[in-house]
């Protein structure tokens, strides 16, 4: 479980994440899935009881994946202005995010991921990912290396963790 962890979670961090802090939250996560009554004990300070609909290791995954690489928002429009901002000052997007407020949703998410699918070319572009269960937000998703996808879905269903290229899921949900 561990090993498949480390590896997703490097995958959806795509450079974001130090080798260190993935470890953690690897070992953190294995444990949790492993013994969730002991690991709370251990760590009496993890906001989790069993009504949440993930089990705790994918929450500890989850709350532990910085700003940076899981995106959380309620419209497409706080989501990409998320993703710009990661990427910093010094990247170039073609749209804007006020650019999407008028747009309905499967316009606004095709938008984002051409921008996104047109970036790091080399790693096959960005693929928008959506992650885990939705918790409080109505979108949560990661972006994932287009090279990286199959092994993504892949880990995501090893270790029990929901997942989906988010453009096509939406379209499945909307039947288009």
């Amino acid at each position: 479980m561990k090993t498949a962890l480390i590896e997703l979670i490097g995958k959806i961090s795509s450079g974001c994440m130090g080798d260190a802090e993935i470890e953690q939250i690897a070992t953190d996560a294995a444990q949790a899935y492993a013994d969730p009554e002991a690991f709370l004990a251990a760590n009496p300070d993890i906001n989790y009881d069993d009504t949440f609909p993930i089990p705790l290791g994918e929450w500890v995954v989850v709350g532990s994946l910085p700003d940076t690489v899981l995106f959380q928002a309620d419209t497409y429009v706080d989501l990409f202005a998320q993703i710009v901002d990661s990427f910093g000052p010094g990247v170039t997007f073609n749209i804007k995010p006020k650019q999407l407020a008028k747009t309905e949703a499967l316009t606004a998410l095709n938008r984002i991921q051409i921008q996104m699918a047109s970036m790091n070319p080399e790693n096959g572009g960005y693929v928008l990912m959506n992650f885990s269960q939705l918790l409080d937000d109505e979108l949560q998703l990661v972006l994932v290396y287009g090279n990286d996808v199959p092994r993504v879905l892949e880990l995501c269903a090893e270790v029990g963790i929901a997942a989906a290229p988010s453009l096509e899921a939406l379209k499945v949900a909307i039947h288009v």
